[in-house]
């Protein structure tokens, strides 16, 4: 890929993590604390759990999309950037612009999604 276009896809990268840490979401811990009051009631209580259960995934969701930043970031250092990493074909630029950490081309990937809903059922 030409330097031209890894600064674009780097500076993405960039501003997404940015985004990320920034926003608060990982490091905010407000919303994963039960009050006294809750516990009285059960329909408080498993209300605020289901809140717990959607911010804790919503947190690991950013966390594990931070690492995937990074180890783009470092697939750019090491001008390995825009190939898959299962078979070393240049991955779609199309693909790479709607989600610039990637590191599998779309063969891959829906190879993988068909994987992983069949280990699910």
């Amino acid at each position: 890929m030409k330097k031209g276009r890894l600064d674009v896809f780097k500076k993405a990268l960039l501003e997404i993590k940015n985004r990320i840490v920034n926003s608060g979401i990982i490091n905010s811990g407000e919303d994963l604390k039960i009050s006294p009051e809750d516990l009285s009631d059960e329909t408080d209580l498993a209300s605020n759990v289901i809140n717990q259960q959607v911010s804790f995934n919503i947190r690991h969701r950013e966390i594990q999309k931070l690492k995937e930043i990074e180890s783009a970031l470092q697939r750019i250092e090491d001008n390995t950037y825009g190939l898959c990493i299962e078979c070393d074909d240049e991955i779609g630029e199309k693909r790479l612009l709607n989600q610039p950490w990637t590191r599998l081309c779309i063969v891959h990937a829906e190879e993988k999604e068909r994987e992983s809903q069949r280990y699910a059922r």
